[in-house]
């Protein structure tokens, strides 16, 4: 008997040995190796075929038992709304759009929500019953809002480049995570570069110099690669000074070998608006090997078939194929897709709980909606309201009762709108009354019966219709018109600033002068007469599942907001030079806006007071390769508890070449009690001083007094003080 046990054993042992001799390991599962070596030997042992397949979204190669690393739009939350064969769509946690994200002015918090996001990312690729791979997203958007009628700057953290970059850096940290081997998932920055316009966008060129390429639209870009190590970027559709981006040669020289970029991936259509819009290429093959000539490693349309007969006829050969794919591939060694997942810390997330309904990602959701309201106006402290001193309240507008997502939103686990988020705030004892529109005087009842009347109103991120139609055409072909002409959204720019549903603020506020406005919008509005009648007015953006809840809160005193604004308001369009002059010297943004805008950047207001004081530099000097510690001491001389966002600016007294009005290069927001100081420090570096130098082609710190101011906006400093960089 032991002998028959002793040969079955002996028969499992050469069965289980030929199973692996099936299955042989590569060197290219030895993490042992370095980086480059397991990619050499990957793609040595694949087939052309293989190789091709790869440069599309799908990185699988199951052959060889190597994963997918797939990809998900994610600029705001993890995006699955929608049925894709036999999967439904998964529900994800939504924040608010990257506007309402960057006026937090909060960098870590708005890490730990792309922390949230990476992590529901990973646990849906990594969960069997979703079957879908995505640990590539599509995010952060480090374009900048150069102009407010751009149909896309709900996509954007800002019109400032340091800012934007900053939050960039941000979010891109806490998708990629803080394991210091491993990635929790990669961040993909579009759309590079200079790509504010919707209308014709596909035809479309930005012109401006190089100065402006290196010290405004490629800032965010630059500081998203280099300070938070992001290695995949989305060329825009747009063209830079005649040449497109999908085919610029900046690709190659600035943006892989500057900037150590790995994947440098082509928008949805690009290939073909080449020949079609563009007319630079005769045939799709010549877009396509003109595409990977430039370092295109991604493509997002058709390419498998032209690049095969291109590999056919020579114009592209499999060495280049293999230099394209290897950099592509040190994605999937980054998310430890090709080693044992013991090793990889992140190999866990799956399964249960399901983290869009945890306490963690829900506190962070609710957090970032708080801390995004900003606070426009506030005359005689009409806000907060006392829920014991009302008895009624009218809820009213077309947003009163709904919460709006875009094309880069997903399927939230809730959501609460303004409307619930009231009802759920001030409980049986207050009488909420709720009106639509002014609808058979709908309105104007529930706001003459009410003690307070709250008018939600804003803009319609998905306006119009042909969701799959992203460009406006000359004759007219492409996205239908938004019903309203100051809406815009992806493929249509805005024709105006004005709110045409300010004509229901005016009825509601003739009939009961205690009206709050809420303006939840994706950019600016000019609301001149709310903000010369209306007592008070809070802005937010669209998306967040918690934004009635965060509104209410801030209504009725439960949270003093401290959300400041990320983009000039101009009062009115006139104030803007044409939308297609990308020359921001002309008179675009706070940096060289001309007249007096209704809000400028940086503005918010809160509940209660503060006091800037003692400004003082580490050195009254600065190197040109050295740094100084800037600090102020903030002290809360109101009554209530709140987050002041200390501000620096700088402006050059003696610079050779034209500078800003002024330069945000610094800030911090901070909570501060009643009565208490605190002390903020932020580190100012020469090198964020410096001009890009054209004869020389490099940047260049010069040696002049710079002017450091502190403030509360960039309309309103405090205190000034002066370095001196030697």
């Amino acid at each position: 008997m032991k002998r028959n046990l002793a040969n079955l054993l002996s028969l499992v042992a050469l069965g289980l040995a030929s199973a692996f001799a099936q299955k042989p390991a590569y060197p290219f599962n030895d993490p042992t190796l370095p980086t480059d070596k397991r990619i050499e030997n990957l793609l040595s042992v694949m087939t052309i075929d293989e190789k091709v397949a790869c440069l599309g979204t799908r990185t699988a190669v199951p052959r060889l038992g190597v994963p997918n690393i797939g990809s998900s739009e994610g600029i705001h939350g993890v995006v699955q709304r929608e049925k894709r064969g036999p999967h439904e769509p998964i529900t994800t946690t939504q924040f608010p759009q990257p506007p309402g994200m960057g006026e937090s002015w909060d960098p870590d918090l708005v890490r730990q929500a792309a922390g949230v996001e990476g992590y529901e990312a990973r646990f849906i690729t990594q969960t069997a019953k979703y079957d879908r791979q995505m640990l590539m997203l599509w995010g952060p958007q480090a374009d900048l809002a150069r102009d407010p009628r751009w149909g896309r700057s709900e996509e954007v953290y800002g019109e400032d480049p340091f800012f934007n970059g900053t939050m960039v850096t941000a979010f891109v940290k806490g998708l990629q995570g803080d394991d210091p081997k491993y990635w929790q998932s990669a961040a993909l920055l579009k759309h590079f570069l200079a790509n504010s316009n919707e209308n014709l966008r596909t035809k479309s060129n930005s012109e401006f110099d190089q100065r402006l390429f290196w010290e405004y639209y490629s800032v965010p870009f630059r500081m998203g690669f280099v300070d938070g190590g992001a290695k995949a970027v989305m060329a825009s559709y747009n063209a830079w000074n005649g040449t497109p981006m999908a085919v610029n040669p900046i690709l190659k020289s600035i943006v892989e070998d500057q900037w150590g970029v790995d994947v440098l991936s082509s928008d949805g259509g690009a290939v073909r608006l080449l020949v079609t819009d563009h007319k630079r290429y005769a045939t799709n093959e010549q877009a396509v090997v003109a595409c990977l000539k430039a370092g295109i490693n991604q493509f997002l349309d058709r390419y498998v078939d032209e690049t095969k007969a291109a590999l056919k006829d020579g114009s592209i050969t499999e060495k280049e194929i293999d230099e394209l794919l290897g950099r592509k591939l040190r994605i999937a060694v980054k998310l430890g897709l090709l080693d044992p997942p013991e090793m990889v810390p992140y190999s866990t997330i799956k399964d249960s709980p399901e983290p869009w309904n945890t306490d963690k990602d829900k506190s962070v959701s609710q957090k970032l909606a708080l801390e995004s309201v900003v606070l426009l106006k506030n005359s005689n402290s009409f806000l907060p309201l006392k829920k014991d001193s009302i008895k009624s309240i009218a809820v009213i507008g077309p947003l009163a009762d709904s919460v709006h997502w875009d094309w880069y939103g997903g399927t939230p686990p809730y959501a609460i709108t303004p409307l619930q988020g009231i009802k759920d705030e001030v409980g049986p004892n207050v009488k909420v009354n709720y009106a639509a529109d002014e609808t058979d005087s709908a309105a104007t009842r529930a706001a003459q019966s009410s003690d307070v009347a709250v008018v939600v109103v804003g803009n319609d991120p998905t306006c119009g219709d042909m969701a799959h139609q992203w460009h406006n055409t000359p004759d007219g072909g492409g996205t239908l018109p938004c019903t309203e002409a100051s809406d815009g959204r992806e493929g249509r720019d805005r024709d105006i600033i004005t709110l045409a549903q300010e004509q229901l603020v005016k009825q509601v506020y003739d009939v009961n002068p205690k009206t709050i406005v809420i303006l939840v919008s994706s950019f600016p509005f000019a609301i001149n007469w709310s903000q010369e009648n209306v007592p008070a007015i809070l802005h937010m953006a669209h998306s967040s599942q918690d934004e009635g809840t965060a509104l209410a809160k801030v209504i009725f005193g439960d949270y003093n907001p401290g959300g400041h604004l990320v983009t000039t308001w101009p009062k009115s369009v006139d104030q803007l030079p044409p939308m297609m002059d990308y020359n921001i010297r002309d008179g675009r943004t706070y940096m060289y806006f001309k007249g007096e805008p209704l809000y400028p950047f940086g503005f918010g207001l809160s509940y209660t007071t503060f006091k800037y004081s003692n400004l003082k530099t580490s050195s009254p000097q600065l190197a040109k390769d050295g740094s100084v510690t800037v600090s102020v001491d903030v002290t809360n001389t109101g009554s209530v508890a709140g987050d002041a966002v200390a501000q620096l600016y700088v402006k050059h007294l003696k610079s050779k070449v034209e500078r800003p009005h002024e330069e945000l290069k610094g800030f911090q927001r901070v909570m501060v009690q009643p009565n208490e100081t605190k002390t903020v420090t932020i580190p100012l570096k020469a090198s964020d001083l410096a001009y890009w130098d054209e004869k020389s082609g490099k940047f260049q710190v010069e040696a002049e007094p710079v002017s450091l101011m502190v403030g509360d906006s960039s309309a309103d400093i405090k205190l000034k003080s002066t370095v001196q960089v030697k």
